[in-house]
């Protein structure tokens, strides 16, 4: 049953957790997976188990991913999402023709800089290792791609967002700078992401699931 799968990864663990976890079910297998969801994130981990899957990981990291972002306006946090220290930055509350002109801006090519609580890489080590010694990496902005960004609701503090990327966006950091834009300050208040390439959230397996259909992959068939 080596190959690439979809797990659906819920809030609370890492995206570690979850490939330590298979580890543990396929008995020792290599297992690796395509783009990391932050733990306060839910949604599709593109899984490779065997030595061949893991090998293509590369190529599935590169393809679109899509996200259900809900953003809250009004504050900052330090990690850029939920799990940071806030500051109420402002209580001025935008029309929502600003929030679609603000939002519009972030359509296509774009600048990033990456949160300094992730895993892009200072001197060797894991920017997030630097921030949670008090020190502020220095990150340079980089391209990124937005290929969709469509409002589906918005009703102040909160703005929930349909976002399609190319590889590499950070939604933590959209939102952030959707905040700054509006000077309002933003964080990433919920995230799911409901597609990596042709992996949906339909197709993606529990772990509960994977476990039953590596125990006994007859039921694959079911």
């Amino acid at each position: 049953m080596s190959g690439i799968f979809a797990i659906y990864k819920p809030k609370g663990p890492t995206s570690n957790d979850i490939v330590q976890d298979i580890k543990r079910i396929t008995g020792g297998e290599k297992v690796g997976h395509a783009g990391t969801l932050d733990p306060l994130a839910e949604g599709v981990l593109v899984v490779g188990i065997g030595r061949e899957a893991t090998k293509k990981l590369g190529i599935e990291v590169k393809k679109e991913k899509e996200y259900l972002a809900k953003i809250k306006l009004g504050e900052t946090s330090t990690t850029d999402d939920e799990e940071g220290e806030k500051i109420i930055l402002s209580a001025k509350k935008p029309f929502r023709s600003a929030i679609e002109s603000t939002v519009g801006k972030f359509l296509g090519k774009i600048k990033q800089i990456p949160p300094i609580y992730s895993a892009v890489k200072v001197r060797g080590k894991e920017a997030y290792k630097f921030a949670r010694k008090g020190a502020k990496p220095l990150l340079l902005e980089r391209d990124a791609e937005v290929k969709e960004i469509e409002i589906l609701d918005y009703e102040w503090p909160f703005l929930e967002l349909r976002v399609v990327t190319g590889p590499g966006v950070y939604i933590r950091a959209l939102a952030r700078d959707i905040g700054k834009e509006l000077t309002t300050g933003a964080y990433l208040a919920d995230l799911k992401r409901t597609r990596v390439g042709d992996f949906t959230e339909d197709k993606a397996l529990t772990l509960e699931r994977f476990k039953e259909l590596w125990s006994n992959p007859s039921n694959s068939r079911k």
